[in-house]
């Protein structure tokens, strides 16, 4: 977002209230790591190929860049929406066009991949 339509997404923007379930406190039950259900059974190879290890994905949440996109809740909203999508492909697609999206992806794609050093000559 640019500065003024923040400022317009913050003074209008409401907070939804949460709703409160039948187990409350309780998340979704764990799925195990082996068995039905299991994240590597749900994998093909082709899917294993674009997994990201679990210690690149903590990275994310050291991250203070992140962090301060995330502060945005315009960011926050979309976020949410595109979780509680049943089609998200198309409107993670849609969301790409959006800057505020792209800076957030561009963000997480830095930390779990950076760039190589390109015409780094070696010592």
């Amino acid at each position: 977002c640019s500065v003024p339509c923040c400022r317009t997404h913050r003074e209008r923007c409401e907070p939804q209230p949460r709703r409160e379930r039948d187990g409350a406190g309780q998340g979704p039950p764990p799925v195990p790591a082996h068995g039905p259900g299991a994240l590597e059974d749900i994998l093909s190879e082709e899917d294993e190929q674009d997994r990201v290890p679990l210690q690149k994905l903590k990275l994310l949440g050291e991250s203070e860049e992140l962090r301060d996109l995330l502060l945005n809740p315009h960011l926050r909203q979309l976020l949410l929406t595109l979780d509680q999508a049943q089609d998200k492909s198309s409107l993670m697609r849609r969301f790409m066009q959006e800057p505020l999206f792209v800076e957030f992806a561009d963000c997480c794609l830095s930390i779990v991949e950076p760039p190589e050093k390109e015409n780094v000559l070696p010592e």
